[in-house]
This record gives structure tokens, sequence and C-alpha cells, in this order.
């Protein structure tokens, strides 16, 4: 059975228009479908809504993330720099995370992202040393200042 999202994290979407919220939440569903007993830790952030997904409540064992904003959204590995990607799907230039930007619902039933998706939640799996998730939510922070629909 889907895990429901918290209503926080529904309620922090509302500001989103609803294309966009549904596109997050399918983002979601697909990495949950691949790591359901991982927690969601919940960021309602600056520029976007975000929520890693950890098999602990560290933030640095998250193995990927996904991320609202105003026109799109990503999908995020946080080790996605030293994920095996022979399609070239990823982008991002910065020492860790790549990220490929998630267009429509159907683009996370993708074979190349679903085994980014896969080799990701391995990642996270190592990083936690063993750490069972337990599968909860988690909103870890919310940001006074926005610079993102409100």
């Amino acid at each position: 059975m889907a895990r429901r999202p918290s209503a926080e994290l529904r309620g922090f979407l509302e500001a989103y228009d609803p294309a966009i919220a549904r596109l997050y939440l399918a983002a979601r569903s697909a990495v949950l479908e691949e790591a359901p007993d991982a927690n969601e830790l919940i960021y309602d952030a600056y520029n976007a809504v975000t929520t890693a997904y950890s098999f602990s409540e560290s933030l640095g064992e998250a193995f990927c993330h996904v991320a609202a904003y105003r026109a799109y959204v990503n999908l995020g590995f946080n080790r996605g720099a030293s994920l095996p990607d022979p399609e070239r799907i990823l982008v991002g230039k910065g020492a860790r995370i790549r990220h490929v930007r998630i267009a429509a619902a159907a683009d996370l039933a993708q074979p190349a992202i679903r085994a980014l998706l896969r080799e990701s939640v391995v990642q996270g799996r190592d990083a936690s040393h063993g750490t069972v998730g337990n599968a909860r939510a988690i909103v870890k922070a919310v940001y006074a200042r926005k610079r993102r629909p409100t």
C-alpha cells in the first residue's frame, strides 16, 4: 500500500501549481516504490519544498531527494556523481549531487531513471551502516523567508 504524504507536506505543496504538486507526488511515489522503508526528511526551504530520503534521520545519509520549484520538479541523487549513468541523463557539476528534471510523470517509468533510483537506494543502505528505516515523515526545517510560491 502506498504511503500517503504527511499533512505537513501536503500543506507545503498547496502553494504550487497543482500540476507541479502532482509531479512532485509522482516522483515521491517512485522513490518510495524503490525504498518503502526510507524516512522522508521534509524541508520547506527558501526556494523549494524538498524531501530527502534516508534510512536514518540524517540528511548526510540521504540517498536521493525530490524538489519542487515554481515551474519544475527535480529528482536528485545525493551521491549522483558516483552513480553509473550510461544514458548520461544526470545533470550537475558539483562534487556529489546530480539530478534529472522530471517533465511528466511518465518520465519516472524510464528504465534509466529507475536504474538510478535503485542504485541510489543501494548507496543509501550502505551509507546508513545497517540502520533500518522506520518509514516516518519528519519535518526537518521550515524556513521563514521564502523565494518560492507561498
